[in-house]
């Protein structure tokens, strides 16, 4: 007697590949409220990442994460009373100002990294290191080379 092995219904990927998504940066979280980061939410990740060690603008946050001018200033205004990041003068152009990390934003960041290191492990002994990085491979394979495109917040409320 053979078993007949059904194709789970096509909608099924996407929300698997999501909930693991949500599942790991839920993790994320709780253990970076654990670690002294209990404001930080998931939008601040992305925020954080596109400001970047060399800072940015406004305008050209806005542009990164795909959301109006208006929409980032408001971001950061959050970030800022939560001490993640300044608002500082340009350097380069003292017209210009530019929004930086702190050593918060910074410490957030680098715990961030850790605990995706340790989460990426505790799947491995879930489902085996050579399956998690067959699946790896198999995600890369599927997805564009452009792993750190943050306009995650712009394309989930685009039309």
């Amino acid at each position: 007697m053979s078993i007949v092995s059904i194709d789970p219904p096509g909608f099924e990927l996407p929300l698997r590949l999501f909930l693991g998504f949500r599942v790991l940066i839920d993790d994320l979280h709780a253990e970076l409220a654990r670690q002294g980061h209990p404001h930080s939410r998931p939008m601040h990740g992305f925020v954080l990442q596109a400001i970047g060690v060399e800072g940015t603008t406004a305008v050209d946050l806005g542009r990164t994460l795909g959301v109006s001018k208006q929409a980032a200033g408001k971001t950061i205004d959050t970030l800022e009373r939560l001490g993640y990041v300044e608002r500082a003068r340009d350097a380069r152009d003292t017209r210009r100002k530019i929004v930086r990390l702190t050593p918060a934003g910074v410490d957030l960041l680098t715990r961030s990294a850790r605990i995706f290191d340790d989460l990426r492990a505790r799947w491995a002994e879930v489902i085996g290191p050579e399956r998690l990085r067959e699946l790896e491979a198999d995600l890369r394979r599927v997805t564009p080379a452009d792993v750190f495109r943050l306009d995650v917040p712009g394309w989930f409320g685009a039309s």
